[in-house]
């Protein structure tokens, strides 16, 4: 524990004046052929439009706080001179936002004020000043701007970003909470399909979750415990087991409020911990160091792939590993994560798979393994 905080104390001015790293689209604008910009109508203006959306769950989503059949959800188009970008704010429980607080923070950005929708950095600091919080809703509008701008420049992201497609990972595919006969039906359905599962644990059947998923499945398991666990010894001690079962990784152990505790259990862990609810936007990042050998970054949490790509870069600077996730979404916001997905360790970008109806056809799942499309922008289209 001193080694982490002497840590804190002499990193933290170095690596946030110095580490971040930008990568501004336009020092990226070499990547892409035959682009000019300037040539497209310079009085066009951009326009807004919101709609609620509600996800239909394939089957009832249970973690160790909550269960749920479905996912609220709004849909956001940025229109600019013919071209349409979209984006999405999903929100689960947790979040503490609704269709409500969405749509009355979408009613008061105003991007008719803004002339270039590349000029990303001053228009997605000015939507985030708008109002606190709201991270759901300011991801919306990043996503639909990043999909706008990788339309003009007729690139999807990953290029734009100078990622190579064919590094992505397999994701994990999420086994919530259940009854034995439910969990060993849900494994059974896809098998064959998948490389990783994940399994929701932190009640009092974590044992028997994965013992049910062995009977019928030895693929390595990444489990999410929710902040579950509150005992530290305990914790540590489940993790023994479950690395003995062939889990292969463990987020959110335990309480974002016992940080102490979960960098206890990190540096006696023979399993890497990731952050989940401990973890928000870029400042998260840096206090994090040493109590977690990781971060899962979530578009939904974190204001969307502007403020993700920065944290990327800082927890590669701090020599963390990185997970990019997602919630229950449809494939826009899923596809506009996995442009990150080439330079992570762990991907669990799901979510589309696990609703009945999706709005568009994007990122897909090969073999297991994220499979990225040259579709500019985040790599959707419509249905």
């Amino acid at each position: 524990m001193q080694n982490r905080r002497d840590f804190l104390k002499t990193a933290a001015l170095a690596t946030l004046g110095a580490t971040i790293g930008s990568h501004s689209l336009m020092a990226n604008k070499s990547l892409i052929p035959n682009i000019n910009i300037n040539k497209r109508g310079k009085n066009a203006k951009m326009k807004m439009t919101f709609f609620p959306y509600e996800l239909q769950l394939k089957h009832v989503f249970t973690v160790a706080s909550y269960s749920r059949k479905t996912t609220p959800d709004v849909q956001v188009e940025i229109e600019y001179d013919g071209l349409t970008g979209y984006g999405e704010a999903s929100m689960p429980p947790y979040l503490g936002e609704t269709i409500d607080s969405v749509m009355a923070f979408l009613q008061k950005v105003d991007l008719e004020q803004f002339n270039d929708p590349t000029q990303l950095d001053d228009i997605l600091t000015y939507v985030d000043g708008v109002a606190p919080g709201n991270t759901a809703a300011k991801a919306a509008v990043d996503i639909a701007l990043h999909d706008l701008t990788g339309k003009m420049l007729n690139a999807p992201w990953y290029q734009i970003w100078g990622l190579n497609k064919e590094k992505t990972p397999s994701t994990t595919f999420t086994i919530g909470i259940d009854t034995p006969d439910v969990v060993r039906a849900k494994t059974e359905e896809v098998a064959g399909q998948f490389n990783i599962l994940k399994v929701k644990v932190g009640l009092d059947n974590d044992k028997e979750m994965i013992k049910t998923i062995r009977s019928v499945s030895s693929l390595p398991i990444a489990v999410d415990a929710n902040q579950g666990w509150k005992d530290r010894e305990k914790a540590l001690d489940m993790i023994h087991w479950l690395h003995d079962q062939g889990v292969v990784m463990v987020e959110q152990p335990m309480p974002k409020t016992q940080l102490d505790d979960i960098a206890w259990v990190t540096q006696h862990s023979p399993l890497p911990t990731f952050a989940d609810e401990s973890l928000q936007r870029l400042s998260d990042v840096l206090p994090l160091k040493g109590a977690f050998t990781g971060i899962n970054i979530k578009l939904m949490k974190c204001t969307g792939m502007r403020e993700a790509w920065k944290m990327l870069n800082m927890a590669r600077s701090l020599d963390m590993k990185v997970m990019i996730g997602c919630m229950t979404e449809t494939s826009c916001a899923v596809s506009a994560a996995a442009q990150l997905s080439p330079i992570v360790d762990f991907a669990d970008l799901d979510g589309n798979l696990l609703i009945s109806n999706d709005r568009f056809n994007g990122m897909n799942v090969v073999d297991g393994k994220i499979t990225l499309s040259d579709t500019p922008g985040v790599g959707v289209l419509k249905i």
